[in-house]
């Protein structure tokens, strides 16, 4: 019997797993995947026309934004209400707000394998990301902040994006330090790094309680919007031990995503850019190669051993992703009469 068929048959305890951010792909995929492995599932999301509220299976609930002052009370709320067995954050700007939640979720019964609140700060600020790389030495590209930008060298290409933060919005390249000082007008609350040329790659973990990381590292072929629509596994030694070593810098434990990038004749030759400490919109490509990440990410959630021997994967996986169609249905539209 093959690792395949043992992932669809072994017995599952089925747990009762609140999933936040069902309204983008990392949460959909993340709550449609825990609900094949058995599992009831609770999504959440702050927009009420999220897709994910529509999906088959799933008990939903509209809380407030992450940013919003009534965040934490909706939370707990839902969780009386519904009084979920776990929690799952997909949503990278809740992290700080469910760090600070944490002993009323344990204390109301919810598990979960959130990362130290000095993690979230480093994987959410661009600025002090780079300077755990520095101290760690793990290669990242050149940074420097607005008020920085005399000091950035002529004659090499630059990125202009927001401090914090995920995703393609408000993010813009160009040549000189005259057109980066421009665009730092543009973009709120901007940072300055180098362009980093070669192969964009994503690498999905699983860090286990002891420190242990396992990765899947993938190609991003095709880059829609941030996300990732069409990929392939790939394997780098060198990306891997990098990967690692970020992971390490920063202290991140449970599912985390690694992005960066392979530079062929270059030195540094890979260069790690992001980290998001939760799952990303890729992770279904990782479970197609193999890699049985969400269901050894639900063991950890829950104080089980993590099989590091379960998330070995090929190499060669393809997977491309598109857009389906939920529903034509009537729905209602908050602010309209």
């Amino acid at each position: 019997m093959s690792r395949r068929d043992l992932k669809t048959t072994e017995p599952e305890e089925p747990r009762r797993i609140l999933v936040t951010g069902v309204g983008g792909a990392p949460g959909l995929d993340l709550a449609l995947t825990l609900l094949k492995l058995g599992h009831e599932v609770i999504g959440t999301d702050s927009n009420p026309l999220a897709p994910g509220l529509l999906a088959p299976g799933i008990t939903t609930r509209t809380i407030a934004r992450a940013d919003s002052p009534l965040y934490g009370a909706d939370l707990m709320e839902l969780v009386h209400d519904l009084k979920p067995d776990a929690l799952i954050c997909c949503v990278e700007n809740e992290l700080p707000q469910l760090v600070h939640l944490r002993g009323h979720l344990e204390r109301a019964g919810v598990r979960t394998w959130l990362p130290p609140a000095a993690t979230v700060t480093a994987a959410g600020d661009k600025w002090d990301f780079h300077q755990a790389m520095r101290g760690a030495r793990v290669p990242t590209p050149q940074t420097w902040l607005p008020e920085e930008i005399d000091r950035v060298p002529e004659g090499i290409e630059l990125v202009v994006k927001p401090r914090r933060g995920q995703g393609s919005k408000d993010v813009y390249f160009c040549r000189s330090r005259e057109q980066a000082r421009v665009l730092c007008e543009l973009v709120p609350d901007p940072i300055v790094q180098q362009r980093v040329p070669g192969v964009e790659f994503s690498a999905d973990c699983l860090t286990d309680r002891n420190g242990r990381t396992s990765a899947t590292l993938r190609r991003r072929l095709m880059v829609q919007a941030g996300m990732s629509m069409v990929a392939v596994t790939i394997e780098d030694p060198e990306a891997t031990k990098r990967v690692t070593e970020a992971i390490r810098a920063i202290g991140a434990v449970g599912p985390v995503d690694v992005q960066g990038f392979i530079t062929e004749g270059a030195d540094p030759r890979v260069v790690i850019t992001e980290i998001n400490a939760r799952f990303a919109a890729g992770f279904l490509l990782s479970e197609e190669a193999g890699a049985d990440l969400v269901r050894q990410a639900v063991n950890g959630l829950f104080g089980q051993p993590v099989d590091h021997r379960r998330l070995v994967y090929r190499s060669g996986t393809f997977l491309t992703k598109s857009v389906t169609v939920l529903s034509t249905q009537p729905r209602a539209i908050p602010g309209t009469p």
